[in-house]
């Protein structure tokens, strides 16, 4: 997509924005998922989606790794088993008008290299309530679990067989000897209003989507059983059989006794699209049940597996969003805070506002131009938007207190270190440089360590990582492994004893064997997030090979996906000393696996791989991601590393100097058939 060009200014602006949404989505999205007690309506987390959205679609070249669009679901709650999904459970894009559809087709059609053709669409209203993955094998329900964080999930099979909606034995025959159903539990409108006026003020639940979570997680199945929760399907993920398309999938479901939705319908225009968004969005009042948009899936089957995922989102399908809610409530107080990379972000505290069943206490303020534009002081009366899980965002003021504060200053120094702050060079964020000084920061940088997608320390939580530090049980990261020296302290601390501190260090130990992209990801390197450590791991392969060749920017010029900010930033820590210091530190005690999720026999592992020339069966994109996943190394240039080409039409100077160089060329179709 073309840059837009903008000024350094407006550069840092958007960049401040979207971390500010970035962090906001994270922590409302696990509210949400993992705990099932959002504090904002799922209005206004759609709105925060939406503007980062436009954010990210309008500033390509400001995209941060770890986008929301780039993270899966929630991590799961310890009190159930565990259990890995055969194939992921991921979560759709999101599209909020009209032109975000045409956009999803564009895209599509670009990736499969369909100028020409038509795409046939399933559709389907997208119901609100939790997801779930059931698993038959020969007919029979064997275990069923929650999405988790998208590749994990929580076992709730005893109390999904209390759902009368979903058949423990298939009722035909004509069954796969294995099949992952995928679906959505819920409540009806009026049985949660039931549900919620049998129950006393502490445990009523926010909306009908909570009642079902909390509903399905519960240790005692009778309680479950009580609930009349339902379940329709709307896909599957591992089979032993292959479908050609959706529709063949749900009739045969039907015939299997699994109710999918009776609003499905299949479509082939863009104007025919629209109109269902419309019909349904007219019959939402009166549907039995919450719903929160519409989900357009491609039909053929063969086409979504060819498609594949981006970062979270399956490039096959997208949610088209309905419109959502706005309110009015009272701004208390402004608070900075200081992130993990030094940036400070104004937070608005809300007077408490209900908000489609949710309570929200807190907005985003973005940055402080937005919050200088809008003119928006404490006691002032503001308008604000619900975006589902995350914080809402502030529309304007609404009303002016009468006895107003002075204007909001921009703060000159750090709140928590005292340092100056200053404008970052490369992002429009106001930073505090201290970075290896600033206590808000170190501490930072320890929880993001132990978070679920970097260590997974579990019970390690911020608030015990906070009061370690206060102690000066720990400084670094390292320094976790090293807390046993403090056992007989932290014995004699409030609320600690025998069995907590064991569970501890048990988690602590637990952790010590980590992959390679997780342990990327939790040295907390800028730009480094969840999709660039991927990338870095599946380059390298090993820590050792990522150690010993990172720090050379021109090992990491070749990486396709790598761009200069990324290099630049991991180039840097990687030549700082106390960096390599920590690294030595943490590998004493930690084992990183190798990057394994490729097909090491195949004749492309760990070879240099170049694309060249225009592909006619696939695109570029689909090309490099299925040499990836023969273990392929993807590069941009022709050289003596280089050990294949390949090449399709007007393929022009590097077809000739692979040849000159004696490199092996083959062509698409070559290509196709050795894969």
């Amino acid at each position: 997509m073309k840059e837009n060009k903008i000024s350094k200014e407006l550069e840092k602006k958007i960049t401040v924005e979207l971390k500010d949404l970035s962090k906001k989505i994270s922590k409302h999205n696990e509210l949400y998922h993992k705990y099932d007690k959002p504090i904002i309506s799922d209005y206004e987390f759609d709105k925060l989606i939406e503007r980062n959205n436009y954010l990210e679609k309008k500033y390509p070249h400001l995209i941060l790794d770890y986008s929301p669009n780039k993270n899966i679901g929630s991590d799961t709650l310890e009190k159930f088993k565990k259990i890995k999904h055969k194939e992921p459970m991921l979560s759709l894009g999101n599209a909020f008008n009209d032109n975000d559809i045409y956009e999803f087709i564009k895209r599509t059609k670009k990736y499969l290299n369909y100028p020409n053709q038509n795409l046939i669409f399933s559709c389907e209203p997208k119901i609100d309530g939790l997801s779930i993955n059931l698993t038959y094998e020969y007919g029979k329900l064997i275990r069923a679990c929650t999405r988790g964080d998208g590749y994990i999930g929580e076992d709730v099979t005893d109390n999904i067989k209390t759902i009368n909606d979903i058949p423990i034995n298939f009722k035909s025959k004509n069954y796969p000897d294995f099949i992952e159903i995928r679906g959505e539990v819920f409540l009806e409108k009026n049985d949660f209003l039931i549900l919620n006026n049998s129950l006393n003020e502490q445990k009523k639940f926010s909306n009908p989507r909570n009642a079902a979570a909390g509903s399905i997680r519960q240790l005692n199945n009778t309680i479950t059983k009580s609930r009349p929760l339902k379940f329709i399907a709307h896909g599957i993920g591992g089979s032993s059989v292959k479908f050609s398309n959706i529709k063949q999938l749900y009739d045969k479901m039907e015939t299997w006794g699994i109710i999918t939705n009776n609003y499905n319908e299949i479509i082939e225009d863009i104007e025919s699209l629209k109109e269902y968004y419309k019909k349904i969005n007219s019959l939402r009042s009166k549907f039995p049940y919450d719903i929160d948009g519409i989900v357009y899936k491609i039909n053929d089957i063969e086409l979504q597996n060819r498609l594949s995922f981006v970062g979270k989102n399956p490039r096959w399908a997208i949610a088209y969003k309905f419109k959502s809610l706005k309110v009015t409530t009272k701004i208390l107080k402004i608070d900075i805070q200081v992130g993990r990379t030094g940036s400070i972000t104004p937070v608005a505290r809300l007077e408490p506002v209900n908000i489609g069943g949710v309570n929200v206490s807190n907005a985003t303020l973005h940055n402080f131009d937005e919050i200088n534009q809008k003119d928006i002081r404490e006691k002032d009366i503001v308008e604000i938007e619900r975006a589902g899980d995350v914080i809402p965002h502030v529309l304007k003021v609404i009303e002016k207190n009468k006895k107003r504060e002075k204007k909001f200053l921009v703060p000159k120094n750090c709140p928590v270190c005292g340092s100056k702050l200053l404008h970052d060079k490369d992002e429009a964020v106001l930073r505090c440089n201290n970075y290896y000084n600033c206590e808000a920061q170190l501490i930072e940088k320890i929880i993001h360590f132990v978070s679920k997608k970097a260590l997974n320390i579990e019970g390690f939580a911020e608030k015990q990582i906070r009061f370690f530090w206060k102690l000066k049980f720990i400084k670094n990261a390292s320094d976790i492994f090293l807390i046993k020296k403090y056992e007989s302290k932290i014995l004699n601390l409030d609320g600690w004893g025998e069995k907590s501190y064991k569970n501890l260090i048990d988690n602590i130990n637990n952790s010590k064997k980590v992959d390679l992209q997780r342990f990327l990801f939790s040295l907390g390197i800028r730009y480094i997030g969840e999709i660039n450590s991927l990338t870095l791991a599946t380059h390298f392969l090993s820590i050792e090979n990522f150690l010993r060749n990172a720090k050379n920017k021109k090992n990491l010029e070749d990486i396709d996906g790598l761009g200069p900010k990324v290099i630049n930033s991991l180039v840097e820590y990687l030549n700082i000393k106390s960096n390599q210091d920590e690294i030595k530190k943490l590998l004493n005690f930690c084992e990183v696996n190798n990057y394994k999720k490729i097909n090491t026999k195949s004749k492309f592992n760990n070879k240099f791989v170049i694309f060249t020339g225009k592909l006619l069966v696939m695109s570029r994109e689909e090309a490099k991601n299925k040499a990836i996943l023969l273990g392929a190394k993807i590069s941009t240039s022709v050289n003596t590393k280089t050990d294949y080409l390949i090449y399709g039409e007007k393929p022009g100077s590097k077809l000739k100097k692979a040849k000159e160089l004696k490199i092996k060329t083959i062509s698409e179709n070559e290509w196709i058939k050795m894969i």
